[in-house]
């Protein structure tokens, strides 16, 4: 026996390991300044694409002004106590009614937080003889939410229709012996790689198999689809998205998500969601300035026109210079380098420092080692010049990373960490 922190003492992780190269500046970055496409970081402006306000929403000035008033209004604790005893208000019902129109659903609930909502809602929809089928590459919420799962569970290979189907059979399976259901997971967008998840493929086979479909959509709600309903409208199957997840801190630029569905679904969630019924309401100001958001998005479609213009010229720009962005689908913009931990870490630096360009870098255990992910959100805030600018750092820096510069510079670093 040995004492429980020893092991946590002794190995920080392969992301913590790095904690004392990398905190400060490569993580837990600190952004200052209004949220906008330029901001400060360590005195210096610099182009920030790593703001998830898709629509440019966070700093306008009657978003603050709606957000201000709800503050001044009720304060930051209004109303007190989970929504099944004292939390709930005509404002929540107010926006669940129309967060449901919006999404072409019958119902919705609102959730605090995207993570925990999420987690809780995955938890609530099955039982111990049910079965979850999932994507592999689905987000860290999905799979800690699949965790709490008493049941079996698969995963299918990333927007893979042959592995789902091979699954589902499995999962059919077995669920004639349990008795049990099947819940298959899907995300409209994965944010890392930018892929739309293969939700025409998936719901085609619903005429094979008899399951129920959940789908995160975080980075697709505000920014896919006809009238921004997300991914399901982009592809024409929203009506088969079973349990539609999204949250507001991407397109609304909030804090808050909800979770959409048949009014009886719903209505069965309001009362089994334990991080909603053990939890304190979503505040007043967050309410208010959602529904202010939402409204927004309903009746100012030039703003998703501004972000899709960026958002073209940008991946356009990329691929014209011979960068490898994968097969992203949605306004999410990985641009994908060969390199170590230690030669990222130097790269990243030379772009924020020489070319004043500050955005997400992913490495291993993310990602592949060996491989460097530079994660670029465009929204409707950014400015042809932005592009331009980054389109030529990032053209330098990929020479300097393929003649070796970063590697001598890394070598310090490298050596000391025994790499």
């Amino acid at each position: 026996m040995r004492d429980l922190f020893d092991r946590i003492i002794e190995n920080k992780g392969p992301l913590g390991k790095w904690a004392s190269q990398a905190e400060g500046y490569f993580v837990f970055p600190k952004l200052e300044g209004p949220i906008s496409n330029r901001m400060k970081f360590q005195g210096k402006d610099v182009i920030t694409w790593s703001i998830n306000d898709y629509l440019g929403l966070a700093n306008l000035p009657e978003i603050k002004k709606v957000d201000g008033a709800a503050a001044l209004e009720h304060g930051a604790a209004y109303p007190m106590g989970a929504r099944m005893m004292s939390g709930h208000t005509d404002y929540h019902e107010q926006l669940q009614n129309e967060l449901a129109e919006f999404v072409h659903k019958e119902a919705s609930y609102l959730l605090n937080f995207g993570y925990q909502g999420f987690m809780s809602v995955i938890d609530a929809l099955v039982a111990k003889d049910d079965i979850i089928v999932y994507d592999v590459d689905c987000h860290a919420c999905i799979i800690d939410g699949v965790r709490l799962h008493m049941g079996k569970r698969f995963t299918f290979k990333h927007n893979d229709p042959d592995s789902l189907e091979k699954n589902l059979e499995r999962a059919t399976k077995l669920a004639n012996e349990t008795g049990g259901g099947i819940l298959v997971i899907s995300e409209g967008v994965f944010g890392m790689r930018g892929e739309q998840g293969i939700l025409k493929e998936i719901v085609e086979l619903k005429k094979k198999y008899l399951f129920r479909l959940l789908v995160d959509d975080a980075h697709g709600f505000g920014t896919l689809g006809k009238t921004g309903a997300g991914a399901g409208e982009e592809q024409g199957v929203q009506d088969q998205i079973d349990v539609y997840l999204a949250t507001f801190a991407k397109s609304m630029a909030g804090i808050g998500a909800f979770v959409a569905a048949d009014k009886e679904i719903i209505e069965y969630l309001k009362y089994n969601l334990r991080s909603q019924m053990f939890a304190k309401s979503l505040p007043m100001v967050y309410v208010k300035g959602a529904l202010k958001r939402l409204d927004m998005l309903r009746t100012m479609p030039e703003l998703k026109a501004k972000l899709w213009e960026n958002v073209n010229a940008l991946q356009n720009g990329l691929k014209e210079r011979g960068f490898d962005i994968g097969t992203t689908t949605s306004c999410v913009t990985p641009v994908y380098l060969n390199g170590s931990i230690p030669e990222a870490m130097a790269l990243v630096k030379d772009l924020r420092e020489n070319h004043g360009i500050f955005c997400s870098i992913v490495v291993y255990p993310v990602i592949p080692k060996g491989l460097i992910l530079l994660r670029l959100i465009p929204t409707a805030t950014h400015t042809m010049k932005d592009i331009e600018e980054t389109l030529d750092a990032f053209s330098a820096i990929r020479e300097r990373l393929e003649n070796g510069t970063y590697k001598r510079l890394s070598a310090a670093v490298a050596a000391a960490m025994g790499e």
